[in-house]
């Protein structure tokens, strides 16, 4: 089966591809790992790739497709895979079509795991620190013994400013006018299933492996 992941921040889509790789063992696919893997083998667009990732720069387009097909042209790939954090926009879904189509096979279903926005905030809002050892906390799925106080070493536990409520909610803005064009275009294609994110992580992919089942029955 040839499946995309899709979700905002804090979705728990990174929960839910381990779960889907273990139990159907195709491989689990980000664009960070394909880079790597790219730019190890020294492949003429892994040194592309690289040489824009050194100066900080977006790596184009037409590189990362062509290393997409370079990916999904290997062995492991001929019985399916999970695409994670790719495509990232509608000109990438619309070549990642057009790239599978060439080698002769579609998506199966792009796999949206839907979770209300206020409830990601929340989610990831409620993440504090220890300053001293580092240990992560979240007042909601796993708060310290004493209320902003490190259960080890008893340091003030801090917010990074990554996880504050201004940028999250800034971040996941961003996400949404980014993602939205893919979710239409999946959905006009007859691929898209929305998956309810905030349900136990359990019953989330007990929902997913309904529907991958009717794919590898």
């Amino acid at each position: 089966m040839n499946l995309i992941l899709m979700g905002l921040p804090g979705a728990g889509k990174g929960t839910q591809a381990e779960k889907i790789v273990e139990k159907y063992n195709i491989p689990h696919i980000s664009t960070g790992d394909m880079f790597r893997l790219a730019i190890k083998e020294g492949t003429e667009l892994g040194q592309k790739a690289k040489s824009y990732m050194d100066e900080g720069a977006l790596v184009p387009d037409e590189v990362t497709i062509g290393i997409v097909e370079e990916r999904l042209s290997k062995e492991d790939c001929q019985d399916g895979f999970l695409l994670d954090g790719f495509p990232r926009t509608l000109a990438q879904a619309e070549a990642l079509d057009q790239l599978l189509s060439n080698l002769g096979r579609q998506i199966d279903y792009v796999l949206h795991v839907d979770v209300d926005q206020e409830e990601l905030v929340e989610r990831l809002t409620g993440r504090w620190i220890c300053p001293e050892c580092g240990t992560a906390y979240h007042v909601r799925f796993n708060p310290p013994k004493v209320e902003g106080k490190c259960d080890k070493d008893g340091a003030t536990l801090i917010q990074r400013k990554d996880d504050q409520p201004a940028t999250v909610k800034n971040r996941l803005e961003v996400n949404i006018q980014q993602t939205q064009p893919m979710l239409d275009f999946y959905s006009a294609k007859g691929d898209l299933v929305a998956i309810n994110g905030a349900q136990d992580i359990n019953q989330v992919f007990a929902d997913i492996d309904e529907k991958l089942q009717a794919i590898s029955s």
